[in-house]
């Protein structure tokens, strides 16, 4: 399906990007803020996400309960969401109800009420929110994680911040957090389906102020990233969860493409070598994987895995000797090319759905500051090498950066540097 990409930039620093699809019915507009909670103050860790939540409180026009109806109305899935570096929001709708989608968001986002009786039942939603991860195992050893490997810096912070924080949010301070941020010149809009690029850019313009202010910029410093071996026992849990990890190029890096390819070929698909030797042939966990995990300047390779607690240290030996072999001996033609068929496939198959192509038009505006075609991605993609793997992988798979985490009932685990040695 040929991309039909078009942007205008607005002189509040607003990004219009659109990507018509002729013959579909559907819309997917969003909504992109390059704001997240690497940009938030320590003493307002989590606002961006409260922000994110309170917005649908309620604006001068409409109520919680009406911008709730609306939606419904619509019949779209409007989905908000806050990273560490962006807050969306995005709706899908039958063309016909585009014009009505963007009043509506765009409303949430440039007048939200911040009523303080709101706030404050808010406040106590979000903190539920936080218990619930609490009691997902997976999540909460993600958190306890990322805090040890990005230590002293915003990407080791929860995004939803603490209690303690959020109960400190009033509109106040909300106000002026969204007045600050969540304005023109950090807003990409991004549309893709049966839409028209001017008609979007004429709908920006009514919307949201003409006022240029100062654009959010990212921390200064990419993090100092730690190697920590780090064990939380649960005795409540069945499962031990475990994650392994290492530094990584980041999301702007010229061997992302590898990057993407090396976490696939090492646990990306059921065809991969720890789904294979961990899951197939050991029976040792229903769960494994590994990814490529990027921000805008680093990253982070994580193997990810589900097991018996007597059977940790076997799965950690298993995924240690596949790094090490991987450093040592590389990868396969064989194996290479099976990863960039499989990422061509999903790549060409996501341009069947409109939300994939807005988001995809989002992210490449605020990473690369331009759109890449499929064309050029797809070049650059079929361009890497197996000694471009073997290279990533000699360079980032060191034993002195090798990063272990485990959540469950395991008081008898011991791992140490010399376990996790490549």
């Amino acid at each position: 399906m040929k991309e039909e990409i078009r942007e205008t930039r607005l002189s509040n620093g607003l990004t219009v990007l659109t990507d018509r699809m002729p013959g579909v019915r559907s819309a997917t507009l969003g909504f992109f803020f390059r704001v997240g909670s690497r940009q938030e103050p320590a003493e307002l860790n989590g606002i961006s996400h409260f922000i994110e939540h309170t917005v649908f409180k309620g604006t001068e026009r409409r109520s919680a309960l009406e911008i709730a109806i609306e939606q419904d109305r619509l019949g779209g899935n409007l989905d908000a969401f806050t990273s560490h570096e962006e807050t969306g929001f995005a709706i899908k709708v039958i063309d016909d109800q585009l014009p009505n989608a963007f009043d509506l968001i765009a409303d949430i986002l440039a007048n939200p009420r911040f009523d303080e009786a709101d706030l404050k039942s808010e406040q106590k939603v979000i903190i539920e929110e936080m218990k619930m991860v609490e009691d997902s195992p997976e999540e909460y050893l993600g958190e306890l994680f990322s805090e040890a490997f990005f230590p002293e810096h915003p990407l080791g912070l929860n995004i939803a911040g603490t209690p303690k924080i959020v109960k400190s949010f009033n509109r106040e301070i909300t106000k002026k957090y969204h007045l600050d941020t969540y304005h023109a010149g950090n807003l990409v809009i991004a549309a893709a389906g049966n839409i028209d690029h001017d008609q979007i850019v004429g709908l920006a313009e009514k919307a949201f102020s003409s006022e240029v202010k100062p654009r959010a910029s990212r921390d200064a410093h990419p993090p100092v990233v730690g190697a920590p071996i780090l064990i939380k026992q649960n005795k409540n849990l069945e499962q031990a969860h475990m994650i392994i990890a290492t530094p990584l190029v980041g999301a702007a890096h010229k061997s992302r493409y590898a990057a993407d390819l090396l976490a696939n070929i090492v646990g990306g698909g059921t065809s991969s070598r720890l789904w294979q030797k961990v899951r197939e042939e050991r029976g040792l966990a229903y769960s494994v994987g590994a990814s490529a995990i990027m921000y805008q300047d680093c990253g982070m390779f994580s193997v990810f895995a589900g097991t018996s607690p007597e059977q940790v240290a076997e799965v950690v030996d298993l995924v240690i000797a596949e790094m090490r072999d991987v450093v040592k001996n590389g990868v396969t033609q064989d194996e290479l090319d099976l990863a960039k068929q499989q990422t061509t496939a999903s790549i060409l198959l996501s341009l069947e759905d409109s939300a994939a192509r807005a988001a995809t038009l989002a992210q490449a505006e605020m990473i690369h500051g331009r759109q890449i075609s499929l064309e050029e991605s797809l070049g650059n993609l079929n361009a890497v090498l197996v000694d471009d793997i073997h290279a990533l992988a000699q360079e980032y798979f060191k034993t002195k950066d090798v990063a272990f985490a485990a959540l469950g009932d395991i008081p008898d685990l011991n791992i140490d540097r010399e376990r996790l040695s490549i």
